[in-house]
């Protein structure tokens, strides 16, 4: 995976990544749309759109969302159900035997919080999740983000900071954190 990164949006880098945005929207459309019992056309589908062949035993459920698809890295075991979404940018790891609930969203792009640089960076920061965790029905990971082994983030939170292994993590009222 990589590390933290910036990205100027008038670069030759953007442009490049914008084109694999599109090409993968079209691909995440036709998966989406394919009947559930086509296993051939899903399975060809998402080696095109990871740019590698699923896993063995990983299990998705279509609604499935990506931006890129390439930087999405999935161990073995992995159950990830329907209506997720994966910003990924800059990474995404999912360790073996993790479960993802319905409508989970891992993000790993954002832009700068400077109203100058806002429109000019896109940042990004990739999201690591260990084996053996659950994150439940609508949680959304933001970019950076380590989830220790064995931990459970509960339906609804928002996963801002590193989550420690074995461990419960709840929430999702937002808080003002600072003013400009």
């Amino acid at each position: 995976m990589s590390s933290d990164r910036l990205m100027r949006i008038h670069s030759a880098e953007f442009r490049a990544m914008a084109e694999r945005v599109l090409r993968v929207t079209e691909l995440t459309s036709r998966l989406n749309a394919l009947p559930f019992e086509d296993e051939a056309g899903k399975a060809e589908l998402f080696g095109q759109i990871l740019g590698k062949p699923l896993p063995p035993r990983v299990t998705i459920y279509p609604p499935f969302y990506t931006d890129h698809g390439l930087n999405l890295d999935l161990a073995d075991r992995v159950f990830i159900n329907q209506n997720c979404t994966f910003l990924d940018y800059a990474g995404i790891r999912l360790g073996e035997r993790v479960m993802i609930g319905p409508k989970v969203t891992f993000i790993t792009s954002g832009h700068p919080v400077d109203p100058e640089e806002r429109r000019l960076y896109l940042t990004g920061a990739p999201i690591d999740v260990a084996e053996n965790v659950w994150i439940g029905a609508g949680a959304t990971i933001l970019p950076g983000v380590s989830i220790g082994r064995d931990a459970v983030v509960a339906a609804g939170a928002v996963v801002a900071d590193d989550v420690p292994p074995a461990s419960l993590v709840t929430g999702g009222k937002a808080a003002v954190r600072r003013q400009w």
